[in-house]
């Protein structure tokens, strides 16, 4: 497919735009690790929040919704919609912690939390597996979507793509290696409202098709479970039933009310972490952190998933002859066959502003890692008479450094996917048991690094056991793995010593956890718990986004009745989250 040449102009003013932002930002981001990794640590929440948003707006995420839509209709989102429980999780109970402990990266966090031999082991062991494998390989999914946008977009074959994704990912690299957070962030900004624009446009465009025809003619089109938000209780599980609408009470209790804590997964890491904590520790102060969080969970949930879905639903009716193996290309289609001049160069550079935004994060967060973690905490040797300036010069070089090896790393990745992505889908599954760890080891003194360590490695073997020796099916075989696991890593907390009593207490008065930290609570004369009003911010929280995002979908498809029940539930819960927050310490600054 040609594009015309307003497509070309629109292109091309996209990418020297992201190029001079990354060269304005320059100067700032060469000060420090500090500046390199955490833009200083002074972005406002709105920066901050924003850019968590566009991070997880990856080219892949409007195709995998396009997928769930065809296969189970609008409550296929479930499988990610149920994330939002963590992520309040997040915002309520950790946000003011990541950004009170001052660290520059998550895994720095272990060392400040443990101590001796096995916290050093652990964060060398993580700054790799997390800072490179794990990284390369979501890179690699990223580049594999993207792949998937040129071939179905230009008809040109999968072996070329890998020089279009190269061309895209040096432009990355560029504005992010010289920039470091602060041009990411300042890009994610831009490159939200771009990719939000728009795919609203080509939701609005594809829905007034005339073989469409509106809201009316879509409802009138496919049949009403397409347009359920809530998947149909029956005897089947979602992995299996492919075309229905039909999912266990098992696996929908499962995926609801266990997932969301069990399971390590990369954007929606309980306890946060990843590029999440990244912009919590970046933001200015605690409120900033909670707010920009906040923020991240209403848009993320509330605002982005309507405009894919509408087009996801769409596809549906305008092909009706693609393969559910290939349905998320409708999304794809729906872009090269509708669209005039003009609006196809806009939608292709909001596609592209949604992978450059994750590449871009992903390459400043697994740098960090390697930085931070590894060479700083384990390879860098000292050079006598050298000032703290040259230090810290040194750092930035090595950042940069690290950016461009990953970037190396993750275009193989991409060419071999087909073997990684089996291996990547393992290691998620494997994640199950661990999320527990991850959130009570900031409200638990007993949790220890050998803790951490068995949660990490007992998935492994819990979810061979479940699958190759009981070979169950989901959710027996996750219920089994997250069971295993944590009896694992009980088992561990208590036959080992606990933290040395200086860490921990070093630990406690710099970050003040509430929770199991009786001993400390008892000589800190000063303490006052907020847990129950935070637990009525957390809960109230949930309420009004899963409220607003029922009550967006119900307007759209013309339910009015359902949308004013839903208008005055937002409001109470909002009424309540407004009156809680208040009373926590979140704004005592």
């Amino acid at each position: 497919m040609q594009l015309a040449l307003i497509d070309w102009i629109i292109i091309v003013a996209y990418l020297l735009l992201a190029t001079a932002i990354g060269f304005y930002y320059k100067n700032q981001a060469s000060k420090s690790l500090s500046d390199f990794f955490l833009g200083g640590r002074k972005l406002p929440w709105y920066i901050a929040g924003v850019s968590m948003v566009a991070t997880t707006f990856a080219a892949d995420t409007p195709l995998w919704v396009t997928e769930k839509i065809a296969q189970h209709g609008i409550s296929g989102n479930w499988l990610w919609w149920n994330m939002l429980i963590g992520g309040m999780l997040t915002t309520f109970f950790f946000a003011k912690l990541w950004r009170r402990a001052e660290i520059v990266t998550e895994l720095e966090f272990i060392e400040l939390r443990y101590s001796g031999k096995p916290a050093a082991f652990l964060r060398a062991f993580k700054s790799v597996y997390m800072g490179i494998f794990l990284n390369v390989v979501i890179i690699g999914w990223v580049n594999t979507a993207l792949a998937t946008i040129l071939i179905a977009f230009f008809d040109i074959s999968a072996e070329q793509t890998i020089y279009y994704i190269a061309g895209a990912m040096t432009i990355v690299v560029l504005y992010s290696s010289l920039s470091g957070l602060m041009g990411v962030v300042i890009t994610d900004f831009v490159q939200f409202f771009i990719a939000m624009i728009g795919c609203i446009i080509l939701a609005v465009v594809v829905l007034n098709t005339d073989k469409v025809g509106g809201i009316s003619g879509l409802k009138e089109q496919l049949p009403a479970w397409r347009f359920d938000f809530f998947p149909n209780i029956g005897s089947g599980t979602v992995m299996e039933q492919i075309g229905t609408y039909s999912v266990s009470l098992g696996a929908f209790l499962t995926f609801s009310l266990v997932q969301w804590w069990a399971s390590w997964y990369p954007g929606a890491e309980p306890g946060g972490g990843g590029y999440i904590a990244q912009r919590m520790m970046s933001a200015k102060d605690e409120k900033n952190a909670v707010l920009a969080s906040l923020f991240f969970q209403i848009a993320h949930y509330c605002l982005r998933p309507w405009p894919w879905i509408i087009v996801g639903l769409c596809a549906l009716v305008l092909y009706p002859n693609l393969a559910v193996e290939d349905s998320a290309q409708g999304f794809v289609l729906a872009m090269k066959d509708y669209l005039p001049a003009g609006l196809k160069g806009l939608l292709l550079v909001a596609f592209l502003s949604a992978y450059m935004s994750t590449i871009s994060t992903q390459l400043n967060w697994g740098a960090s890692y390697l930085t931070n973690d590894l060479y700083k905490r384990f390879i860098q040797k000292k050079n006598k008479g050298e000032t703290e300036e040259e230090e810290q010069k040194d750092y930035v070089q090595k950042a940069r450094i690290f950016t461009f090896l990953i970037v190396a790393l993750s275009l193989f990745a991409t060419t071999q996917m087909n073997s990684i992505d089996s291996a990547a889908t393992f290691l998620i599954e494997c994640g199950a048991g661990l999320g527990l760890v991850l959130i009570l080891r900031w409200y638990w003194w007993r949790i220890n690094a050998w803790s951490e360590i068995t949660a990490s490695i007992a998935p492994f073997i819990g979810y061979t056991l479940a699958n190759y020796v009981f070979e169950w099916a989901y959710p027996n075989n996750f219920l089994f793995t997250v069971l295993f696991s944590t009896i694992c890593w009980l088992i561990a907390t208590f036959v080992t010593k606990p933290t040395n009593s200086e860490t921990l207490d070093q630990f406690y008065r710099k970050v003040r956890p509430e929770g199991w930290w009786k001993p400390f609570h008892d000589a800190d004369k000063s303490y006052k718990s907020q847990m129950l009003s935070v637990g009525v911010c957390w809960l109230s929280a949930i309420v009004m986004v899963y409220a607003c995002l029922f009550l967006i979908g119900d307007l759209i498809f013309a339910n009015y009745q359902k949308a004013a029940i839903e208008t005055i539930i937002v409001l109470l819960s909002y009424l309540i989250l407004r009156f809680q927050m208040k009373r926590t310490r979140i704004f005592d600054i």
